[in-house]
């Protein structure tokens, strides 16, 4: 499979003056095209793989990128801007050659390929120059024709030169893996950039890639012990397992891309620091600027909250139609169905919670400890707070386990995960877990009656701070907070709380759509296009639809958004709604107490949010 094969439009005079035009006009071409069934739901794709870290990778180049379930193949859309824009490139610069990469969700390795090579053509200066001074469509396809010609359609990852540039000097040899959250571009830049430069300073290098299409050029033990250094530039989590002993430099994908001389020969000089061989210290996911990406406490938690979600979401439900046919559960189906969402389904949320932020911390060494605890915590009545402790309590006592064990003779080796870790994981946890769970159950007893003797004034409260942290960052780690929170009260039989994070869930994607609807001259027609789909999002209790209209106007939206979500979980809790469902939106509506007012709390949210938004909003041209 050629480039020129999935280059799908060619756009040489963009009309795109700014990032998000760049993204309208570009994903547009790619529905216009039939590329894309769904042109909201790429966008969102593409808006939150900027989110984790800009496309714009400098040199004038950007390669916006998604993997999504509305591609129907994989295509390219490329657009060049004479003028240049704003891309917030790594580099400061102005942006000219945009190429979005659009993939689905089960593209094949053939096509993963393909792509990857759109990276190295664009190293190359004289490649651009060609694409910067094309005057006809033809002429971009050409020039990948002609490319693709020249060096063959091969399928194979390039080996770094070995030729020798002096048979006196000792070659440093330098092992690096790349990886970025989707493996289509960053990946395969860095790379490229990597094995350029070392060749250019004389050093020998393999670089593995952890792609979309799986690992390529995978680094074996010995190339390992071969080396004088190693190289992670990672933006996702990497196992760094293999490189216990060795000098080791970790760095966002991206500075494999714009700095990889300065990863080279701090690798290559002894000026990195020994890895120690601690599975906590894995390549957390970074950003190029290190403030957006998701490490430590809450990527551990949210991978136990996302684990569990299923449980909580299939349970809740099934817990809420039990209630609605009969809610004294006399009734043999609301029996039933308490008995697979209550006893089975719910009963499983601590103990699963637990494992998996103890295998996000340990690894698989952490799950066993993780479940045992999360248990005890479950039986105990300790619930939601103590399956938090015994989580992190059980991933990091393996990984001081890991540490303890580490000078055991090789011999003793295949022990570790079959006996050692496992048999002191499970007792050290469950011996502190048992000191723990009495204090913990008391608390969460006095934490359902404290919330259940709320006077309305304080429950009012409540529901402002909860609701409005919905709408913050729309589906972030304040959002996350706030869901969790709810969670934890549903778990513990207290429903008040989660009507009311529902219902400011649900207010920022109603709001847009509600404002695109009656002050059109506020919004592209893209954005209008988008609003109608928000409807539908919106209804479903799926925060994130709002996120296209906050990425493009952040302040006015987001402002408006957090004072409609606040209004809507205040008057949830006022009017007393309470729902077992923990999601669904309005498809739950049935589950909720008083549905009649929880849709008059969503609607005055929803209205507020409109309201202020076209108040603040500045007309559009387009």
């Amino acid at each position: 499979m050629a480039i020129s094969d999935l280059l799908s439009k060619v756009v040489l005079k963009l009309e795109a003056e700014n990032k998000n035009d760049v993204i309208d006009e570009l994903s547009s071409a790619l529905h216009e095209a039939g590329k894309i069934s769904n042109l909201n739901t790429f966008k969102e794709a593409i808006l939150k793989r900027e989110m984790e870290s800009t496309t714009g990778i400098g040199e004038g180049v950007a390669i916006p990128h998604a993997k999504s379930s509305a591609v129907n193949e994989p295509s390219i859309v490329f657009g060049r801007s004479d003028a240049g824009l704003d891309y917030e490139a790594l580099d400061g610069q102005p942006s000219h050659l945009f190429f979005m990469i659009a993939v689905p969700e089960g593209a094949n390795n053939e096509h993963l390929n393909a792509l990857s090579k759109l990276s190295s053509y664009l190293m190359e200066p004289g490649f651009k120059e060609t694409l910067l001074k094309a005057e006809k469509e033809e002429d971009v396809f050409n020039a990948f024709k002609e490319k693709e010609q020249s060096e063959g359609d091969a399928d194979t990852e390039k080996e770094a030169s070995t030729e020798s540039v002096d048979d006196t000097v000792v070659r440093k040899k330098i092992v690096a893996v790349t990886a970025c959250p989707t493996g289509i571009a960053h990946t395969f830049m860095a790379a490229d950039n990597l094995k350029a430069k070392a060749k250019e300073l004389g050093y020998d290098i393999k670089v593995q890639t952890n792609g979309s299409g799986g690992v390529k050029n995978e680094l074996t033990k010995k190339d390992i012990e071969e080396a004088d250094g190693v190289i992670v530039a990672a933006s996702t989590k990497v196992d760094l397992e293999p490189f216990a002993g060795k000098p080791l430099v970790q760095a966002p994908v991206t500075d494999g891309i714009r700095e990889p001389e300065r990863l080279l020969k701090k690798a290559a000089e002894g000026d990195a620091s020994i890895y120690q061989g601690d599975s906590s210290s894995n390549q957390e996911a970074k950003d190029s600027g290190g403030s957006k990406g998701r490490t430590g406490f809450y990527k551990h938690l949210m991978n136990g909250v996302s684990n569990m979600l299923p449980l909580v979401v299939g349970g809740g439900i099934l817990i809420a139609l039990s209630f609605m046919i009969d809610i004294d559960g006399n009734n043999p189906i609301a029996k039933l169905f308490m008995t697979i969402g209550g006893d089975n389904a719910f009963f499983l949320l601590v103990p699963v919670l637990s494992g998996f932020i103890a295998m996000s911390i340990a690894d698989r060494p952490g799950l066993a400890p993780g479940l045992v605890g999360g248990l005890m915590a479950a039986n105990g009545g300790a619930g939601f707070l103590g399956g938090l402790i015994s989580g992190f309590l059980a991933g990091y006592a393996v990984v001081l386990l890991k540490k303890l064990f580490r000078n055991l003779p090789q011999s003793l080796e295949g022990l570790k995960p079959v006996l050692l870790y496992p048999l002191f994981g499970i007792l050290i946890t469950g011996v502190v877990m048992n000191l723990l769970i009495g204090p913990l159950g008391g608390f969460n007893e006095w934490l359902k009656d404290a919330l259940s003797s709320l006077g309305t004034g304080n429950a009012v409260l409540l529901g402002i701070i909860i609701g409005g942290m919905m709408a913050i960052d729309m589906g972030g780690p304040i959002n996350k907070a706030a869901y969790t929170f709810g969670i934890a009260l549903v778990e513990a039989g207290t429903y008040g709380p989660m009507a009311a994070i529902m219902a400011g869930g649900m207010v920022p994607p109603l709001g847009m759509a509600i404002a695109t609807t009656i002050f059109k001259s506020r919004f592209n027609k893209q954005e209008r296009e988008a609003g109608k789909t928000a409807y539908i999002l919106g209804a479903s209790f799926i925060t994130e639809a709002a996120i296209p209209f906050a990425a493009a106007d952040p302040v006015r939206v987001i402002s408006a958004s957090v004072a409609g979500s606040a209004l809507a979980g205040g008057l949830a809790m006022l009017f007393g709604n309470a729902t077992p469902a923990p999601h669904g939106g309005l498809f739950v509506i049935l589950t909720v107490e008083n549905a009649i007012l929880y849709i008059i709390a969503i609607l005055a949210g929803a209205l507020l949010t409109a309201f202020l938004t076209g108040i603040l909003k500045k007309s559009k041209t387009v």
